[in-house]
Order: C-alpha cells, then structure tokens, then sequence
C-alpha cells in the first residue's frame, strides 16, 4: 500500500512540476500576480491536487483533474474570515470563509510547505479588517458569559479556532451528547436528571464500564490510552451523515453501506450504545442542534438494509417526546441553551478543549486517548519508511483526532441572571409581560436597576455641566458627600479641598504636609474624609471640626490608594503591599483618637499602584507598577490568581458590578478583563493611548485617556462608540454616583468637571 502511495504521489507532483497556473483564467488582464504555489483542495474524504494564485484582487485554485470546475475563483474583497488549520495534525491547512457565520467554507486548501500556506495567509490577511488573527478563544469567552452568544454559537467558535472543519472528517465539529432521557413521553428540562453528565467524558458515564477500562490502562504498557476509538472520527460523522451523504459512506466502506444493525437507526439504542457498549465513545454533530432534520430522514429511499428483526432501515427512530424530527431538533435546541447546560457546558469545554484534554488532569478526568490523536503524537516527517508513514497517515485520518488544545487553565462558568435586565440595544424599559414581577410587587431594587441600566445604555449622552480650576497640580482624588452638596479632591499639590456645588467656591484647603496626596474618601456620616499621602501616612480630617482627626503611619513609602469598609481600611503602597486595617472610630474612645488594628498584610514582589474590592469585600484585586494584576481572598489573606497581563505600570483596575470579571487598564494601552473565579484572560482590547481612570457597568466603560478625552467603549465589541472632549491633560480620577447619570473628573490640567446625562 505504501509502495502504491508513494508512486501516486510521485507522478502527481511530477505532474505539478511541469504546469503552472494558466494566467488567462486571471479576471482581469490588469490582475498582478503576488504568488503561486501547489496545494491540495480538501474534500470530505478526498483531497484534489493543483494550482494555488494570489493576485492583487482574487485567490485562485486550478485543479489538475479540472474537478468540480477548471478554475475555483474567490475576490479578496469578499473574504470575512480565514483560519489557519491542521491536516493530519500537520500545521499546513488554510480555511477561506467569504460568510461571517456560516459552518462549511468557501474553500479549504492544504499546501505542501507551511511557508507557502503562512504566506498565502499573509497575502489574504491584509484584505480583512478585522482579520482572524484578532480572534483567539478567549475573546469569545466574555461574550458567552454575558450571553451575547448562544451555546450553539460558542461551540461553533471554539470548534472553528480548534480547527475542526465540515470538509475535513477527520476534524469534523464535535458537539456534546446533552440530553439523557429517550424513554418519557415529556421532555422536563427542569430536571437535572434530563441531562448528561458534562463533566465526564462518555467513556466515563458508565461506572461499570470506566472501571474495566482503567484497569486495562494500569496494565497497560507505554503508551497507555483508556480508549481503544474516539469521540469523533470520519466513521461516526457518517454515521450520523448516511441518510443525506451515501456517497461518502461508501467511499469509507469499499462501497457498501454498514450492517443494517450497525446503522444510526434510533436515537435510544445509539445513546444506549455510548453508555454501555465496550468501544462506542462517541459525541454528536452541530447538526443535532440546527434546524435541518434531513439527516434523520431517508427522503433518498435508500436501501440501507434489513435488521435481524426483518425490519428496513428507514428513518432514525426519535424518542417519544418529540412529535416528528422538526421537533426533536428543536428540543435539542432548547435543551442545549437551557440554565442547566448554561451552568455546566464550561466542564464538557475543559474536557474536550481545555486543559482536561492532556496530561495528568486528563488522566485524572479518564480522558486518555490513542497517543496518535493528538497535535504532537507524531512526527510523519521524520518517518522515512514510506509504508509506515501511509499507515500512520492513514490511521490519523481515519481514527479521529482530538481538537487542538484551547485552554489551559480551567474555563470560566457561564451564570444565567435570575432577573431579566433592560435590552442593552434599548432605551425603554422591559413590557409587563416581560417583567419578573408584577408592577404591584416591583421593587425600590428593580427601579434602581433598571434606572443604571438605562443611565449606562445613554451613557454616551453626558454633557459637561461646570467646570474649576481648583487646585496648583494635578487632581488625584474625588469624594462626594451623600446630599452631594460637597466635594472633596486631592492633588499633588498635597492640598485636601472642600468645594461646594451649589455656590461652586472652595470652602476649605487643607494641607496635611508637603507631599503630594494620592486619593481621599469619605466614611459613613460624612463626618470625616480619609487622605493618603505620598509621605507614607493616612490623614483623618473631621469636617463637623475642621481639623485633622488623627493620622496612621502604615507604610515604608507613598500610600496609593485607599478604600473603607464595614469599619476596615484597606490601604495600597508604593512599599510593595497592601494592609487591611480595623479601625475603632474616635468617638468610642477616651483619647478621640482613631484604634488601628493590622488583620493582614498582603505582600507584592513591586509597588502596588491601584486596588480595588468586589461587592460583597471578599476579594480584593490589586495592580502593581510592573503590570501584576494579583486577586486576594481578604478572609484568609491569600493570593488566588497572580497574573502578569500589563507590560509597565496598571493605572486602574476595578470589579464588574456582578463581581464576576475585574477590569484593568495600564501603561501599555491595553483594557485586560479577567474572569475573578479562574482567572482566565477572557478579553483584551488596545486603546490608542493609555486609559488612566474608567467606570463600567460589565459591558460598556466610560474611560478617560491620557490626553484628557472621555472615551465611551463597546467592551464586547471592543472599539470606542463616542469621544467626549474633556481636560487638556490626562484625566486622573473619576467618581460617578449611584444611579450612573453624574460623573466628576479631575485631570492633570488642574480642573474639576461636572457632568450630567441628558437623555
């Protein structure tokens, strides 16, 4: 066979070497020739060889055998995605998509050099604005969690960026088994017990069976796997695919179709077979969640055989919760985008494309395959022996391969929101008929939130309301009293201001020392406004006296940052840590003064620049002036995810108001979102210059940049939909009230601004 092969492939690339791509089959005379090499088209099971040509205007594919047509034409300027791909776990595939959404591509190409496919893809790259390489698994995972995806769409994009391809079957799709009960006659999506178990590959379901194959894997010499075949192979794609694509069928099988008993015959019995039959480990196709039933349906009337029964194999019999295929599809459908599913796909990601795939996590999760399924299990070019080379080529393809590695951390969770919020594309509130409660029992909560949700979806309406110089430097820090009649700043012209809206003068100026201070809040009461200073103190001044209150010497060096809560301070310092601090009020003691008691001292490897607390003061996040973005549990004082995603100094970072993602900007022009509880990067977006302050509402930011523009951002989108014009310097601090629809800046030009919405 291996002799036979290599004659093929000599005569074939002889064949390429003497012809070239015939230049009149060009568009356009005009045409400029960029490059031409030799590639094969890939097929479902055949690859056709020819002639690949970059013009300036069009990719060009010629096939030797003129099949399906002399030349295959696609314009460049037509081109919405390309995806690099592996070929028999060869990284020499290039996949051309002229759709945004659409499963199967316009052309998939597999060249003999990966110098040639990375070129082609070069050449083509430049005619996408926003090209594939922009594109990485992570930069979907966001989208998901916040539900701007559905779980069919998620699945799609991950298979796509793992290379899985409806022309290769070797990498055909994989989608999950996700419904468990084919015997009632109601399909009850509220049971937990409906389902699949996500979190376990299907080999181990089945206790039974999972014990005999482990058994078989510790006596197992070198290379051990615990599964004799794969979840997805060209066999099992046609499995499902025999009703509406024979020919490949029989192309697979030397032109007989499969026993009859063997056939995909009924939905139970295949799911029964997975569980329980000793080498059927196999997942699903995309097509059991679309809305085409055809592949359940023998509308070709083929002769698919006789079963030992004497039945024909006609259609696939469905369970009895669905009336016709139509409708067991539909239900797939719901079941896939169902809460549970939605709780839980993240599991069956970590196992099919995370980083249970591979190494000792796989081995702990019983998902140890074939040593040849996986990217890097062989070398074939270092294989001389031109039959043994056939043989592993052939077994590679035919086995199944397992999907190139996405994730290597665990994958975030996906949270169904128990509250239907406001529509991020609309500015009216949610119909009666739409609401969680009745109008009668709505409550001060809902109001409150859905006024947010309408303030952040106008967000880009602010208008500047007033303006003052108030201060000699740069403004650090903003407080507002709860009336919102005062406002207290800092600066680096070391001053602690009192200012008042309604008669828009300074009514104090207060100077704790002769250094800069860095930030100032104001506790509970509006009695005392706390400062942090450069000069390694945090200042108390009572503003019903007038006077400085008390004073804490925390640090070794400047203080960065402050934040009160529930009677703790935390306090942020150039010192390399950051400090918890409980503090008895002044007024409960003899001595008036303030009683600090250290609870913990979270040590940084460089000077922390910012921190901020998730909502319920469990988790603290801090940002370091070498980049570290580091998330502490505050109840144990451990360090949970140390996480180096900026390169220089984080300016400001902060949690989503659901405290699920942590949001940072810094130095190096980049927004970095985090997902809190594993700590995956789940989005990156640059920014033209550095963003040094922002607020945001988990999807849209309001930032403001290096020279003083406020910059309204689409985060899932990731582009500015509106530019505000603001200071002439870098805006250096940002407060913005409760409902979302006043906002106060303080910049680098020395300035306050007020600003409102206006709807």
């Amino acid at each position: 066979m291996g002799d036979q092969a290599a004659m093929i492939t000599a005569i074939l690339q002889s064949r390429l070497a003497r012809t070239s791509f015939d230049k009149y089959r060009f568009q356009s005379i005009s045409e400029t020739l960029h490059m031409e090499c030799k590639a094969e088209m890939v097929t479902p099971l055949v690859t056709n060889p020819g002639h690949v040509c970059v013009s300036d205007a069009n990719l060009y594919f010629q096939p030797l055998n003129g099949y399906p047509k002399p030349v295959v034409q696609i314009t460049l300027q037509n081109v919405r995605r390309i995806y690099k791909r592996r070929h028999g776990l060869m990284p020499l595939g290039l996949e051309v998509f002229c759709t945004e959404n659409d499963l199967c591509s316009d052309i998939y190409l597999k060249f003999y050099s990966f110098q040639d496919r990375d070129e082609v893809y070069r050449l083509i790259a430049k005619y996408i604005e926003n090209h594939i390489a922009e594109h990485t698994a992570e930069s979907y995972v966001l989208q998901w969690q916040r539900g701007h995806i559905s779980n069919y769409q998620y699945l799609l994009h991950l298979n796509n960026l793992a290379d899985r391809s409806c022309n290769d079957l070797s990498q055909y799709p994989v989608f999950p088994w996700i419904i468990a009960d084919y015997s009632s006659s109601v399909l009850d999506l509220t049971k937990p017990e409906t389902f699949r178990d996500l979190s376990k590959p299907i080999g181990a379901l089945n206790k039974e069976r999972l014990d005999r194959l482990v058994k078989r894997y510790q006596e197992m010499p070198e290379p051990k796997f615990m599964y004799g075949s794969h979840y997805s192979s060209p066999g099992y794609v046609l499995f499902y695919l025999v009703r509406v694509a024979p020919e490949y069928m029989l192309c697979l099988q030397n032109g007989k179709f499969d026993h009859a008993d063997r056939m995909f015959n009924s939905i139970a019995e295949t799911w029964k077979n997975c569980l329980d039959g000793a080498t059927d480990f196999k997942e699903l196709i995309p097509e059991f969640y679309e809305n085409d039933s055809s592949f359940l349906v023998n509308s070709l009337k083929l002769d698919l055989g006789k079963r030992q029964g004497g039945k024909m194999v006609e259609d696939v019999e469905l369970p009895p919760w669905a009336s016709g295929p139509d409708d067991f599809l539909q239900k797939c459908q719901e079941a896939l985008e169902s809460p549970y599913v939605s709780e839980h796909l993240h599991e069956w990601i970590d196992i099919i494309f995370g980083y249970k795939q591979k190494g000792s996590e796989a081995v702990a999760a019983h998902n140890v395959f074939h040593p040849l399924t996986y990217e890097g299990g062989v070398d074939l070019n270092s294989i001389m022996d031109p039959n043994e080379k056939v043989a592993l080529l052939t077994q590679i393809l035919e086995f199944g391969q397992t999907p190139k590695q996405l994730f290597t951390t665990p994958h975030p969770q996906r949270k169904i929101q128990k509250l239907k919020s406001l529509s991020r594309t609309s500015s009216h509130s949610t119909s009666i008929a739409e609401s969680p409660v009745s109008p009668n029992e709505e409550s001060f909560e809902d109001l409150t939130e859905e006024s947010i949700t309408l303030a952040w979806n106008n967000i880009a309406k602010l208008k500047l309301d007033t303006q003052c110089k108030i201060h000699k430097e740069a403004i650090t820090g903003i407080a507002v009293t709860c009336n919102g009649s005062s406002v207290f700043t800092t600066s680096q012209d070391s001053t602690l201001k009192m200012f008042s809206r309604d008669s828009k003068t300074i009514q104090r100026s207060v100077s704790f020392s002769n250094m800069a201070l860095s930030s100032c809040l104001i506790l509970p009461g509006d009695t005392t406004v706390i400062s942090s200073s450069w000069d390694n103190h945090i200042y108390f001044y009572s503003i019903a006296f007038g006077r400085q209150q008390d004073v804490l010497l925390g640090h070794d060096d400047a203080v960065s940052k402050i934040f009160w809560q529930d009677g703790r301070l935390f306090s942020a310092s150039w010192d390399s840590t950051v400090k918890v601090w409980h503090c008895v009020p002044g007024e409960t003691l003899s001595n008036k003064k303030h009683h600090f008691e250290l609870l913990a001292h979270l040590e940084h490897d460089v000077s922390v620049n910012t921190m901020d607390l998730n909502a319920a003061n469990t988790i603290l996040a801090s940002g370091t002036k070498e980049g570290t973005i580091s998330v502490w549990d505050v109840t144990t004082a451990t360090v949970l995810h140390q996480l180096p995603h900026h390169s220089g100094t984080v300016f400001h970072a902060a949690f989503s108001p659901d405290s699920r993602h942590l949001l940072s900007t810094g130095e190096d022009c980049c927004f970095k979102v985090i997902d809190v509880q594993t700590g995956m990067l789940v989005s990156s977006v640059s920014t033209e210059e550095p963003q040094r302050c922002f607020k945001w509402d988990g999807n849209t930011i309001l930032s403001g940049s290096q020279s003083g523009e406020l910059l309204v951002w689409d985060l899932l989108g990731g582009k500015v939909t509106e530019r505000i014009k603001g200071h002439t310097g870098a805006v250096m601090s940002m407060w913005m009230n409760e409902q979302c629809n006043s906002v106060i800046t303080g910049g680098e030009d020395k300035q306050i601004m007020f600003w409102k919405l206006q709807y």
